[in-house]
């Protein structure tokens, strides 16, 4: 195994370890914290899609994300307002965030402002949108609304959903700009010229 191959893997696991503890202390149920964190679910997905980008580091994050929600909610069945059929709509809002970071790691936008600004928040409005008329549609708690009917519902979290998630993808881009930053300047460090 070579140098490289390993440091990757040791990258990747310390990765993981990362989002799997941010996941827990920032989760929507908050019994792991003091304080009430902004759920980081959208962005560890995103984080996830363009570091992990295999699908079975996907359905352990989900799976993670489950077992918190309905960890909290044995705890204390207030927590559990959500675990409607309407939560499983929470597969496709955090698909749609791992697709989007899976995509920009690919055709190497991560550091194309330009792009990855429009393309995230365009992903955030959708994630938004599928998670919010999952719920109004599945959930059972407002009747049968139709799909159009569905669609009037639930704007108004829309603002805070978005800069919660924006402020963690935002903490994030600056995080790893900040380390290429750093190997930037650690590669010319290696490769300045000695004094004689």
């Amino acid at each position: 195994m070579s140098i490289q191959y390993r440091r990757l893997k040791i990258h990747k696991t310390l990765l993981i370890i990362i989002l799997s503890l941010v996941l827990i202390l920032t989760r929507g149920s908050h019994i792991t914290t003091f304080y009430s964190l902004p759920d980081a679910s959208l962005a560890l997905f995103l984080v996830g899609g363009i570091y992990l980008k295999n699908i079975r580091f996907f359905l352990a994050f989900f799976l993670l994300g489950l077992v918190i929600d309905f960890g909290a909610s044995a705890f204390d069945p207030k927590l559990g307002f959500c675990l409607t059929k309407g939560y499983w709509g929470l597969i496709p809002t955090y698909g749609v965030l791992w697709l989007s970071g899976y995509f920009l790691n690919y055709k190497k936008l991560i550091q194309k402002l330009s792009i990855f600004i429009p393309l995230v928040s365009i992903a955030i409005i959708l994630a938004f949108i599928i998670s919010t008329q999952t719920y109004y549609i599945f959930s059972g708690r407002f009747g049968n609304p139709s799909f159009f009917e569905s669609m009037f519902h639930g704007w108004e979290y829309l603002p805070q959903y978005f800069f919660s998630a924006s402020a963690y993808i935002i903490l994030f881009w600056l995080s790893q700009h900040f380390i290429i930053t750093m190997n930037l300047l650690n590669f010319f460090k290696k490769v300045s010229i000695p004094k004689v």
